[in-house]
């Protein structure tokens, strides 16, 4: 039997938000109809959840460790059936969704790893007791994750959150809520997790909403916009909970003078047109120096121009389509404007339906709305500097503070110019849109709350720290 038949994807209580189809972007099929969840239902989930959470917590970590490796075995051993959703659901070409199978297994290892450690520590006291620290699960998670990564986004939360006895409730984009959320639930289940611990809530902002504001969820982990996550921010605020909030971003990539043209553009091609730029980390503004600015927009513009872009599920393609048709009309949008503002289209532009071609605009200023904003398009504006001052107040420039890639012959000189632009990642002779388990992932400014994911922020993030102390003997009034 598939790991994902769509016969099992209601397995738990029923969902009363209505329906709504899963659609494949490329070509308009309907994959299969969703049931969508209802805020109702969200309470109702948090209930169960709650109640599962407690047995959950007091099992041995061993025993949580082991549901966590399966579930990474399965992914590894399931890439074919999964790879499809991802190629299908969310426009994924073939090595982009293989990097998302990747990923999930590698978070579910580490997670497993996390089992153990959530340890405290001896403290001194002033009086004759035992005083110490340790970490207990927060009960409930709600995480909120987009379709953009689908996969990785969620499982980097739902898998973390599990392996420390926390329940969770997980409301994925509707538009890719089968490989950004049913899938995980399958692979857990078939994993051994025990029934209760995760429920899967597709729907709109208003299930998202009873998802941050149920009394029930304690912490809320959102990766979105920066606009959705103010919002979300908000919320969590009013009801006193944590939320951990990885937002979007305008990354700027740095060629500094001394580089390698044709390795810069290698980088900054993949940095701009990964996954049709739907990236958080995508770059978004390239900052050359002025001596190799008209090269590398002519190299930059001809590797555009080599990339193909089409259905990737039935052609061999470098791009495939763009979510929906709002995303397109928002990519159209900018670009439109930029030009009429005096950006110069280099190349690229709409290709057909959904499908965006690689675009590269050159004279860009502080004003140009696709340098200034987040396109999440594959559109990559290009800016000169003259001096690395200039360099840094360009790429400081702006709200967001997400990633930053600098490229030069001297990585010293990198690392010390990486070390003058605030942002939560930075990457000396590489480009913006890296991942890892094992790492630590956020942003500063309108890109969110720091980094969260990956490691030992994930303990932090889904325990609570507490404090606690033993006399052997009651103790008197103290004065």
């Amino acid at each position: 039997m598939p790991l994902l038949d769509p016969t099992l994807w209601q397995d738990g209580p029923t969902l009363t938000g209505g329906t709504a189809p899963v659609t494949e972007p490329a070509t308009g099929q309907i994959l299969a109809t969703l049931d969508l969840a209802a805020p109702a239902d969200v309470a109702e989930a948090a209930v169960r959840a709650h109640a599962a959470q407690r047995d959950w917590a007091g099992a041995t970590h061993p025993e949580r460790a082991a549901v966590l490796r399966r579930a990474g075995d399965l992914f590894a051993t399931h890439p074919a059936e999964l790879r499809d959703w991802l190629v299908r659901e969310s426009g994924s070409i073939p090595g982009k969704a293989d990097f998302e199978l990747h990923i999930a297994a590698q978070e579910c290892y580490e997670a497993a790893a996390l089992a153990s450690r959530p340890a405290g520590e001896v403290l001194p006291s002033e009086a004759r007791r035992l005083s110490f620290t340790r970490r207990e699960p927060v009960g409930v998670v709600g995480v909120v994750a987009p379709f953009n990564a689908p996969l990785i986004l969620a499982i980097r939360s739902v898998a973390p959150a599990l392996a420390l006895g926390n329940a969770v409730l997980l409301k994925p984009d509707r538009r890719t809520a089968v490989c950004g959320g049913l899938a995980l639930a399958a692979v857990f289940a078939a994993a051994g997790l025990p029934a209760g611990l995760l429920h899967v809530l597709p729907g709109g902002a208003g299930t998202g909403a009873a998802v941050v504001a149920d009394p029930l969820v304690r912490v809320v982990s959102f990766t979105g916009s920066t606009a959705s996550g103010r919002l979300v921010g908000e919320l969590a605020g009013r009801h006193l909970k944590r939320a951990h909030l990885e937002l979007g971003g305008n990354s700027a990539l740095v060629v500094l003078r001394d580089a390698d043209v044709e390795a810069a553009v290698a980088q900054a091609s993949w940095g701009s047109f990964f996954h049709q730029g739907q990236i958080c980390m995508t770059a978004g503004r390239h900052l050359v120096h002025a001596s190799l600015y008209d090269e590398y927009v002519e190299r930059l513009a001809a590797r555009a121009d080599e990339l193909a872009v089409g259905d990737p599920y039935r052609e061999q393609v470098h791009l495939g389509p763009l979510i929906d048709r709002a995303q397109l009309e928002r990519v159209r949008g900018l670009v439109e404007a930029s030009t009429e503002q005096g950006a110069k289209l280099v190349t690229g532009g709409p290709d057909r339906e959904l499908f965006y071609r690689p675009t590269v605009l050159a004279g860009v200023g502080d004003d140009t709305p696709a340098y200034t904003e987040e396109v999440f398009g594959p559109v990559a504006p290009v800016r000169s500097f003259a001096t690395e001052d200039e360099a840094v107040e360009l790429a400081s420039a702006g709200p967001y503070g997400l990633a930053l890639g600098i490229v030069t012959r001297d990585a010293g000189r990198g690392l010390d110019l990486a070390g003058r632009i605030p942002t939560g990642i930075a990457h000396v002779n590489d480009q913006t849109v890296n991942d890892e388990a094992v790492a630590p992932f956020g942003g500063v400014g309108a890109s969110g709350t720091g980094a969260r994911f990956g490691g030992e922020a994930n303990l932090g993030a889904f325990t609570e720290l507490r404090w606690t102390t033993v006399r052997t003997t009651p103790g008197g009034h103290p004065f």
